[in-house]
C-alpha cells in the first residue's frame, strides 16, 4: 500500500516539475537592428493588425482601424489620433528599447501626456516586445480599462501599407 502511494506521489511531483520547467520560456531575443526595424531610416508608420484583450480578439472598428503610430530614428514617436474624428488627442513621446533583469525587451514610452491618455500615474509606460521583424511588431502590456480591471493587451502591428485580411472581422 505504501509503495502505491509513493508511486502516485512520485508521478505527481514529476508532472509538476515538468510543467514548471516547460513554463520557463526563454525571453524573446530581439534582432540586433531593432531600432532600425522599428523606426526605419527616416521613420516608420505602423497600424494595428490584431488586438487581443486578455486572450480575446477585439473588434477593429472606428479609431482602431484608422490608428497609426510613427516611430522616428530620433527616438520620438507620434500617433494620428488627433487627425481622426472623435479619437482623442495625438500622443507625442520619446521612446527607447530597454531590457529587464529577466532578459525581456520593452519599448519604453515617456511623455507628460501618458498619465491622462492611458489613465496612469507615471509619465512612462513599458510595452514588451514579443516579436519583431521588418513587417511586424508585437507588443504586450498591462492596462487598466475603464472599469478599473487590469487586462493584458497584445497588439500586432504591421507596416502601414501591409494588407491585413479580415482585420475588421466583427463588422461583417
Amino acid at each position: 500500500m505504501m509503495i502505491k502511494h509513493f508511486k502516485i506521489l512520485f508521478l505527481a511531483l514529476t508532472i509538476i516539475a515538468i510543467q514548471a520547467c516547460s513554463s520557463n520560456k526563454k525571453p524573446y531575443q530581439i534582432p540586433e537592428n531593432s531600432t532600425e526595424l522599428i523606426a526605419g531610416k527616416s521613420g516608420k508608420t505602423w497600424k494595428i493588425a490584431k488586438r487581443h484583450n486578455n486572450g480575446t480578439r477585439m473588434n477593429m472598428a472606428g479609431c482602431f482601424l484608422s490608428y497609426r503610430t510613427t516611430y522616428l530614428p530620433d527616438m520620438t514617436v507620434k500617433d494620428n489620433n488627433g487627425e481622426q474624428k472623435e479619437c482623442g488627442p495625438s500622443l507625442l513621446a520619446n521612446w527607447k528599447i530597454t531590457q529587464n533583469k529577466e532578459g525581456h525587451y520593452f519599448i519604453k514610452l515617456q511623455s507628460d501626456q501618458l498619465p491622462e491618455l492611458m489613465n496612469i500615474e507615471k509619465d512612462y509606460k513599458y510595452f514588451q516586445i514579443t516579436y519583431l521583424n521588418k513587417d511586424s511588431l508585437e507588443l504586450r502590456y498591462r492596462h487598466a480599462q475603464f472599469s478599473g480591471q487590469v487586462r493584458t493587451i497584445v497588439d500586432l502591428y504591421v507596416q502601414e501599407d501591409v494588407l491585413v485580411k479580415n482585420r475588421d472581422f466583427h463588422n461583417k
